[in-house]
């Protein structure tokens, strides 16, 4: 390949990871949002969650109006990738300017609404750019492209988290504790704007289309005259795996700042929650930068340095930046403890999709296990935060045994994976309504508070995405696809 379609390939890419950026960076919003507004609206914990649930929720409703137009006629094959995806960053940009009416209305059904509509926006351009993200070059590095935008998605949630906290707050001597709704319209018009410019940035760039790309694939991989998710089990199951793996993200962080807020935690205010937000979603950055060093093709030795190297930036960009915002953050200097299991573990899973997918659900649910146990809270939150670290590299490698083996069907697999997100809705509202069992039982139970007790949910999640791990390769061994078990994955 020429140095000028390499450089051709960089740009593309690059302009595509802008939009994974938004989305981590709108994600880490809604859950400094979250206390504002159970303390505004004076909310329980599952009320506050509905505010998950409105983001979440719309991305199961624009993926299956998606999915009922492509039955028809292929949208991607219409209307092109980038076309496609700039329309949905300008339906973003609708939601993200109904929150200056909404917050004139002081009203949290409205809200709610334009969460809904920018997480519409945002479930379009996941269903193009998922699968492009790994169609952009060689399929043996397509998972780990997936990681490395994923990095760019973390970078978004945890200076977003910090971002909207100085917005919303200040920070220093003028930082503030109370809140008024007409703080959150500036951040949300200068978010729609910036929506609109990379729309037209998007739809003007040089993206090359796959489209054809995959109607010539289907010649050679489509077997069945009509497309069935029971053809696949690797779908199903991904698609279970898609739901509980996002539901447990979001679960982690969205119920945190109620756990923190326990006195069993410290009572920690909703003012002071963002560095721990931040800490969250960093640790799935720190994750995903790890796991995106795989794309460059440097030697063994380097590949080894820089699986340590990145890490560490990435605490350094965590650190560094609730430091500038004047945050307290000393507690935080025993992290690395689990960043180094971390990466201990990301080379015992190698370039192996499904053992890494299964030894990161097996690490992240032995996490929630000490979080639950251990008798120090000044330890045992550090334990749930580093969720995200487990959690970090299983989106692509999900992702990646889902849609294996699925030629001209990929887009609608990528449909109905993407409607799966809807679990970033549904999990946190069970886990909300076990947080409030503490209002009518203040004793909680086995000694901890039911907020504390309530992560047993996240558990459960990496059990079954340990399962997805640990199985699916087997139905790909059977089906006689291999190439995703042996080179795929990406942590």
């Amino acid at each position: 390949m020429s140095s000028e379609n390499v450089q051709t390939k960089w740009g593309q890419f690059i302009s595509l990871i802008i939009v994974f950026f938004f989305w981590g960076f709108v994600g880490s919003a809604n859950d400094i949002l979250i206390p504002v507004f159970k303390k505004v609206f004076t909310l329980s914990q599952v009320q506050s969650q509905l505010v998950a649930w409105a983001f979440y929720a719309a991305y199961f409703v624009g993926s299956i109006i998606f999915f009922l137009i492509s039955l028809k006629s292929d949208v991607l094959q219409k209307f092109g990738y980038k076309k496609t995806l700039s329309a949905g960053l300008l339906l973003s940009a609708v939601g993200s300017f109904l929150f200056v009416p909404a917050a004139t209305m002081e009203s949290f059904p409205f809200f709610l609404t334009a969460l809904f509509t920018v997480g519409l926006g945002f479930s379009i351009q996941q269903i193009v750019a998922n699968p492009l993200a790994i169609k952009m070059g060689s399929p043996t590095t397509g998972a780990h492209r997936l990681t490395l935008a994923g990095g760019v998605n973390s970078f978004g949630t945890t200076i977003g988290a910090i971002l909207l906290g100085i917005a919303l707050f200040g920070m220093g001597d003028n930082k503030k504790t109370t809140l008024s709704l007409e703080d959150i319209k500036l951040p949300f018009i200068i978010l729609g704007l910036a929506f609109i410019i990379v729309a037209v940035f998007m739809n003007f760039s040089k993206i090359e289309d796959p489209a054809k790309a995959d109607e010539e694939e289907a010649i050679i991989e489509h077997k069945h005259a009509k497309f069935s998710i029971l053809d696949y089990p690797q779908l199903y199951l991904g698609m279970l795996a898609i739901f509980i793996y996002v539901g447990t993200e979001v679960t982690i962080i969205s119920n945190l700042p109620a756990l923190l807020h326990t006195n069993e935690f410290g009572n920690i205010l909703e003012d002071a929650i963002a560095p721990f937000i931040a800490l969250y979603w960093g640790s799935l950055m720190i994750g995903r930068w790890n796991g995106g060093v795989n794309v460059f093709n440097t030697s063994n030795l380097v590949n080894i340095a820089l699986k340590f190297i990145v890490p560490a930036l990435g605490f350094g960009v965590i650190i560094g930046a609730n430091i500038f915002a004047a945050h307290d953050v000393s507690s935080f200097y025993i992290y690395p403890i689990w960043i180094l299991l971390f990466i201990a573990v990301s080379f015992a899973g190698g370039k192996n999709a499904g053992k890494t997918l299964m030894l990161f659900g097996v690490f992240g649910l032995l996490m929630m296990v000490a979080g639950l146990v251990w008798p120090n809270p000044e330890i045992a939150k550090f334990f749930f935060i580093s969720g995200g670290l487990f959690l970090s590299i299983m989106w692509p490698s999900i992702f990646d045994l889902a849609i294996a083996g699925l030629g001209k069907n990929t887009g609608k697999a990528s449909s109905f994976l993407i409607m799966m997100i809807l679990g970033g809705g549904v999990v946190p509202l069970l886990q909300g309504k076990i947080c409030d069992l503490d209002l009518t039982n203040p004793n909680g139970i086995f000694g901890i508070t039911y907020t504390h007790f309530s992560y047993i949910v996240p558990l459960l999640g990496f059990a079954y995405l340990a399962f997805y791990g640990f199985y699916c390769p087997k139905i790909l061994k059977k089906q006689g696809v291999s190439h995703v078990v042996s080179e795929g994955g990406g942590h």
